[in-house]
């Protein structure tokens, strides 16, 4: 009977995945208030549906813990709960499609944790949820305080002075030297700075588009991604470098800015490489080697991405099944090769409709940004939008061997500590540029009516 339950358990979550997908998409079409509300309260119920068949599986699988796997459960229920439904209350022009989103990433990463590795998906829980309190008021301090494009010189010299304090308190891991230990808590200021960063770009450009102004956010620009060089976080670098070339693009429209900062940032690239490629750029090669033969050294530099292959290959469409397959054996699964684990025991059907989940977060983003009116949060908006999106693309694209790996993990599903606070953070500054706009839209349109009652009237 168990195994019965556990088996259609399979397909169900799998449906559910589906549904939920869709359910994204279709959430976007312009339908009457009250139709829309409940198209996002089912979203919630394909949700609860999956997570609580994946924990129905591991209790039945793993019965000596299962009391201990309940309470888990029942704890994860409860603050998705509140969440979904007090955010809203208490911001009643924040995006529900953001906020389901958000709670479904998270509880996706909470199920992958729970089966490779116990000890971690408890620990990323508890630094979640304290997150989730402390970035729910993020919406409120934007709202009030409306000097947040004033700032733009303290966002750069922030951003640079957090990057290079890896080189007084840094320690490495993974060969790069991008993190620091305070107090026995290990943090990575690249996750933060990359929020500075999209503030320091929007700022400096919704003050004035000139060439000189462009010329001095480029220059900080530089500074940034050259102390990420520096720390060998190549990766990092490269995700501020598209940051920053799509926030110059849409901040000014002129693509002929589009084109020398590309053509600029591969002779850069070429330059360093040819100049310190056996300092800066040694790990980096093996990687490469690895991408362009992994099955050179199986056993060696090969195997982790061989090890993803293998597993997600195995899976099939339909996936082993939770606690079926062996995603523990590729290394760093829990947070760089998640989506390898996922593919394998949830299957390569629920991994693409995952992929699509996070895509409608990236369309959720860009509609926000294209409706705003002011320049500052129009920018920034699409500024998170390219860093979500381009981040998800890194991490995926090296698992499945489309490009390099570069030891990026899936915001919000991936284990870590500093990966899910940044991403939260970044999810409540898109609620609160969300929250901001639509206020401003519901008093233009109350303006409106005012003006034309008056006329009716008079």
């Amino acid at each position: 009977m168990t195994n019965v339950i556990i088996n259609a358990s399979k397909y169900i979550i799998l449906l559910m995945m589906i549904l939920y997908a869709i359910s994204c998409y279709t959430a976007f079409r312009k339908v009457d208030e009250k139709e829309k509300t409940a198209k996002l309260n089912k979203q919630i119920v394909y949700v609860f549906v999956m997570h609580f068949l994946a924990y129905l599986t591991f209790a039945l699988r793993n019965v000596e813990q299962m009391k201990t796997i309940v309470i888990f459960y029942g704890l994860q229920i409860f603050v998705a709960t509140m969440y979904m439904y007090l955010y809203h209350y208490i911001y009643p022009y924040s995006s529900r499609v953001i906020a389901n989103n958000m709670c479904f990433l998270l509880l996706i990463g909470y199920i992958m944790l729970t089966r490779l590795n116990f000890a971690l998906a408890k620990k990323q829980f508890i630094i979640a949820t304290a997150s989730l309190i402390l970035v729910s008021v993020i919406p409120m301090i934007m709202d009030r305080n409306k000097n947040l494009r004033k700032y733009g010189m303290v966002y750069g010299v922030l951003g640079i002075v957090a990057l290079s304090s890896v080189f007084v308190i840094g320690v490495e891991q993974y060969g790069s030297v991008n993190w620091i230990s305070l107090f026995g808590i290990t943090i990575q200021p690249s996750e933060f700075v990359k929020i500075l960063f999209v503030f320091f770009i929007a700022s400096m450009l919704s003050k004035s588009r000139d060439f000189k102004q462009v010329m001095i956010t480029t220059a900080f620009a530089c500074v940034h991604m050259g102390v990420l060089v520096l720390e060998k976080d190549l990766g990092g670098a490269l995700i501020f470098f598209i940051i920053f070339i799509s926030m110059i693009y849409v901040g000014t429209g002129k693509i002929s800015y589009l084109i020398a900062f590309i053509a600029g940032g591969v002779a850069m690239a070429g330059l360093a490489f040819l100049l310190f490629k056996d300092r800066l750029f040694d790990h980096v090669m093996v990687r490469v080697n690895v991408w362009k033969n992994p099955w050179a050294d199986i056993r060696g530099t090969g195997y982790q991405i061989t090890q993803s292959l293998f597993a997600i290959g195995s899976g099939g469409y339909f996936g082993s099944g939770l606690t079926k397959g062996s995603p523990d054996v590729i290394p760093v699964s829990e947070s760089d090769f998640i989506f390898s684990a996922i593919a394998e025991e949830l299957g390569v059907i629920f991994a693409i409709f995952l992929i699509l989940v996070c895509f409608s977060c990236f369309i959720s983003f860009v509609t926000i940004a294209m409706h705003v009116r002011n320049r500052f949060y129009k920018t920034m908006a699409f500024g998170f939008a390219i860093c979500y999106m381009f981040q998800t693309f890194l991490s995926i694209g090296g698992v499945t061997k489309f490009i390099p790996s570069t030891g990026v993990t899936i915001p919000l599903v991936s284990y870590g500590g500093s990966s899910v606070l940044s991403s939260l953070i970044m999810f409540s500054i898109m609620q609160g540029i969300s929250t901001i706009e639509n206020k401003e839209a519901k008093k233009i349109e109350e303006e409106r009516r005012n003006i034309e009652q008056a006329a009716q009237g008079a």
